[in-house]
C-alpha cells in the first residue's frame, strides 16, 4: 500500500507512546483513524492531537484489548462509523514483572500474555474479514526485539513477544497469495512510558532512547515498501545480527553482560 489518504487505519494502544505516534503520523497522511486503548484520558489526548492535524472523521473506543468480545464490537463500530478497515496496527502492550522467572507471580505471566499476545490475535481476527472484503489491506503486528532474544528479568514479556512473532509469521504464509500485506515489527529501545515500575527505571534510562515519532515514520516507509520484517530502534539491528551470527551459548553470555547493569538483581 502506497497511499494512506482516506484509508481507515486502526491503531490499538493509541493512548500514548508508539500508538500515539502512529496515530499522529497517519493523521498527517490524511487517514481516517480508529483508535482504542484502556486509558480513557490518554486516548482523548491522542484524539485531540490528531484532530489538530486532519479534518478526517475518527472514532474511538475505551476497552481492554484482551477482551475478545469487546474487540469484535470495536471492529463493528469502525465498520459502521468509518467503513471497512484498510490498515490494522496491533500495537497495544504492557510491560512484564521485571523479575526473573522464579520471582514472577503467575498473574504476570497470564496478564502479559493476555494483552500482548491475545490482544494481537483478537485485533487480527476481528478486522481481517474487513480487509478481505476490500481485497487489500495491511496488518502490522508489534513484537519487540525481545521477540528475537530472551533476556533476563523479561521472561513473561519475551514469551508474549515471541508468540506474536510466531503467530504473525504463520499469518504471512497463510496470506501470501492474497493482496493483504502482513508486517512484523520488532522495535528496539523506543522512548515510551511502557516501563513504569521502579525496578524498570534503570533499564528504561539505559535502553529506551529512540523517538516514537522516528519509529512511526519508519513504519510508514516500510509499509509503502512492503517490508515484511521491520527491525528499528536502539539496539534492534545489533540484536537481530546477534541472533543470526552467534551461537546460543555465546549469545547467552553477551546478553547477560549487556543487561546485568540495567536490571534489578536483588532476586539473584
Amino acid at each position: 500500500m502506497k497511499d494512506f489518504n482516506q484509508k481507515v487505519v486502526v491503531i490499538t494502544g493509541a493512548a500514548s507512546g508508539m500508538g500515539r505516534a502512529y496515530a499522529l503520523a497517519f493523521a498527517k497522511e490524511g487517514s481516517r483513524l480508529a483508535l482504542c486503548d484502556f486509558d480513557e484520558q490518554g486516548l482523548q489526548e491522542t484524539l485531540t492531537l490528531a484532530s489538530s492535524l486532519t479534518s478526517e472523521k475518527m472514532c474511538t473506543k475505551v476497552f481492554d484489548i484482551s477482551n475478545e468480545q469487546a474487540t469484535f464490537e470495536f471492529a463493528s463500530q469502525v465498520k459502521t462509523e468509518l467503513g471497512n478497515a484498510h490498515v490494522v496496527i496491533n500495537n497495544a502492550g504492557i510491560e512484564g514483572s521485571a523479575k526473573p522467572v522464579w520471582a514472577t507471580d503467575d498473574n504476570y505471566f497470564k496478564r502479559v500474555m493476555a494483552v500482548n499476545y491475545f490482544g494481537v490475535v483478537n485485533g487480527t481476527r476481528a478486522f481481517l474479514p474487513q480487509l478481505q472484503a476490500e481485497s487489500l489491506g495491511v496488518i502490522v503486528n508489534v513484537s519487540s526485539i525481545f521477540g528475537l532474544v530472551g533476556t533476563p528479568n523479561h521472561a513473561d514479556y519475551c514469551g508474549s513477544k515471541f508468540a506474536v512473532r510466531g503467530f504473525t509469521e504463520a499469518l504471512m504464509v497463510e496470506l501470501a497469495s492474497s493482496d493483504i500485506q502482513v508486517h512484523l515489527l520488532h522495535p528496539g529501545g523506543i522512548k515510551t512510558n511502557i516501563a513504569r515500575q521502579e525496578s524498570s527505571k534503570a533499564f528504561s534510562e539505559h535502553f529506551l532512547t529512540t523517538s516514537a515519532d522516528d519509529v512511526a515514520q519508519h513504519l510508514i516507509m516500510s509499509i509503502k515498501n512492503n517490508k515484511l520484517r521491520i527491525i528499528y530502534g536502539n539496539s534492534a539491528m545489533k540484536t537481530w545480527l546477534g541472533t543470526r551470527l552467534l551461537s546460543l551459548k555465546v549469545l547467552r553470555k553477551v546478553l547477560w553482560n549487556e543487561m546485568k547493569t540495567s536490571i534489578d538483581l536483588k532476586d539473584y
